[in-house]
């Protein structure tokens, strides 16, 4: 089967073909951990676990590299370290723990590797040297920057004018630099700061060399994709190619680039100033994002809902979607189990092999609910990793005596109170509790079963 993926370097679609199909490469830009990953974060997480399945079921399991790395070095965790009175070790270390629970929660599968920038020091050091030898970085008060004008195509990844690249290139344009556009490789530390011996002196690395060296040393110079957030495409991935690149002499870093889109929250812009900065872990665990806690299945698939290279809205209304269709598939393959013919759900890889064309994949998880092909749709959602979609959920997976609801609606409606008896069952409904009224057919008496629907 032809993968076709969007490729940013050369803004087309492209047939996929990797360098050895024995083993196929993907690095992934992974979290800067000083605080709890927000919802933003959560999206490149799903959308490149998504893709980690395709490729792992088109070419095996054991033929798949992926590796996605935990920034643990960086003036934002040196800052949140200081602010806390904690160690910048035990800071990453608990940070790291709480960003693996959440994406493990929204059904992300563990990269092959993930490797840390301070394990990686020495790579990084090396890189900057070949860098300097090769007439591309030079270093200045105590400093070891990258040098532009060394690279004719610098900017080809994001295809910016040198006026766009000056004013978005986020860094200081400090007197030691021979060009705006130059960036940090290598920076002196402080005491008190983390740092590691150079032939620079003692510093600590800038963030885009960190990727370059862990992506290097894990998956080689030239590797198959390499994927992240769209707002990582300048500096971030473009300084990226420019090290790798003239570090080891190649055309190219990564032959595929894929970025996902922006993510807004109720059609804003998301940030705390305006009081809607939602983390992965509120959303999971507490009551602060439409009044309840969110199965980590609705999440994912409410983030599946929009095409990766989309901008998505995040709001309520979207999740509450998410949960009907989980629902409905839900309660269909309990009733239908695991009849039908599994082979169906190669729609569901045709629609994902077209880009990640997710949407198709989730309209093709309908069809198999309505046609009651419980096989294909368990293949299918397993193949989306929303395999807690056709999970059964007990009274063990909720905080409400359902019980003690049941019994005073049956009272409400024997003295037919039927307001007081109506209120009770939405009540139970809006958290997730459907009842279902009939009799015994041994008795003939009224009874009230209940079953989850989210």
């Amino acid at each position: 089967m032809d993968l076709k993926f969007y490729n940013t370097l050369t803004r087309s679609k492209e047939t996929f073909e990797p360098i050895d199909p024995a083993n196929v490469r993907m690095y992934v830009c992974g979290p800067t951990v000083y605080d709890y990953a927000h919802i933003g974060n959560a999206r490149p997480a799903i959308v490149f676990d998504v893709l980690f399945r395709l490729l792992r079921h088109v070419y095996g399991e054991n033929h798949v590299t992926y590796a996605r790395n935990i920034t643990d070095v960086d003036d934002k965790i040196i800052d949140r370290a200081a602010r806390d009175g904690v160690s910048i070790d035990e800071l990453t270390k608990t940070t790291a723990s709480q960003y693996h629970a959440d994406v493990a929660a929204l059904g992300c599968l563990p990269p092959t590797h993930e490797p840390r920038a301070t394990k990686h020091i020495g790579d990084m050091v090396a890189m900057i040297g070949q860098l300097i030898e090769r007439g591309h970085a030079y270093a200045a008060d105590g400093h070891v920057l990258f040098d532009t004008a060394s690279m004719p195509d610098y900017g080809k990844l994001a295809k910016r004018s040198l006026d766009e690249m000056v004013a978005g290139a986020r860094v200081e344009v400090a007197s030691y630099k021979k060009n705006p556009t130059d960036f940090v490789l290598w920076k002196p530390s402080d005491e008190g700061q983390p740092g590691w011996g150079s032939p620079w002196g003692r510093g600590r690395p800038g963030w885009h060399i960190e990727c370059s060296a862990m992506s290097a040393a894990l998956l080689g110079e030239t590797f198959d994709i390499h994927g992240g957030g769209i707002d990582l495409a300048f500096p971030h991935h473009e300084n990226e190619v420019a090290q790798s690149r003239c570090a080891h002499g190649t055309a190219v870093m990564a032959n595929v680039w894929m970025h996902n889109g922006f993510l807004q929250v109720e059609g804003q812009k998301m940030s705390k100033s305006l009081g809607n900065f939602v983390t992965i872990n509120e959303l999971l665990r507490t009551k602060t994002f439409g009044g309840r806690e969110w199965p980590g299945e609705v999440l994912r698939l409410a983030m599946l809902m929009t095409h990766y290279r989309q901008p998505i809205d995040f709001s309520i209304k979207r999740l509450e979607e998410a949960e009907a269709k989980i629902a409905r598939w839900r309660n269909l393959f309990a009733e239908a189990g695991e009849g039908g013919d599994a082979a169906d759900a190669q729609a569901v890889t045709e629609a994902l092999a077209d880009d990640l064309n997710t949407w198709d994949a989730i309209g093709e998880l309908d069809r198999f609910a309505s046609s009651r092909n419980g096989s294909a749709l368990k293949a299918g959602v397993e193949l989306l990793g929303l395999e807690g979609a056709l999970a059964a959920q007990s009274a063990a997976d909720i905080d409400v005596d359902v019980d003690a609801f049941i019994a005073a609606r049956l009272a409400a409606r024997a003295e037919k109170n039927w307001a007081e008896a109506d209120r009770i069952r939405d009540e139970l409904l809006e958290q997730g509790i459907q009842l279902k009224d009939g009799k015994d057919p041994a008795t003939g008496e009224p009874v009230t079963t209940w079953e989850v629907v989210r």
